[in-house]
């Protein structure tokens, strides 16, 4: 190997493990609240449209730091798209259970 494939090798894995945290953190807590929805988005698509460039180049670390990014990106973006779905849902439950706590009152109280 050469000494730029040895760089792009090590700088792969120091960018990968210097994101492991975050995901592990997204992964423990499903807590993404801070990160914004339509970053994310826009660093999967750009991510997605990037790989057009990145996996035309011959195999080496690039392939790999971007597969991470790629990875690592798409579970960022699920973890808060579940956290919303599950946001949603607790407020659905909520309305539904006010409703019914409101209809039992109205059919206590008599005029």
């Amino acid at each position: 190997m050469d000494i730029p494939v040895i760089a792009g090798a090590i700088s792969t894995a120091v960018f990968a493990a210097s994101n492991l945290p975050m995901l592990r953190k997204a992964l423990r807590t499903r807590d993404v609240s801070s990160y914004s929805p339509v970053s994310l988005v826009m660093i999967n698509a750009a991510n997605v449209v990037y790989s057009l460039y990145v996996f035309a180049l011959p195999p080496g670390p690039i392939w790999a730091l971007h597969s991470f990014y790629l990875v690592s990106c798409a579970i960022m973006l699920a973890v808060l798209l579940d956290q919303r779905r599950r946001a949603a849902r607790r407020t659905a439950v909520a309305r539904a259970g006010s409703t019914i706590i409101e209809r039992r009152r109205a059919a206590t109280v008599r005029p």
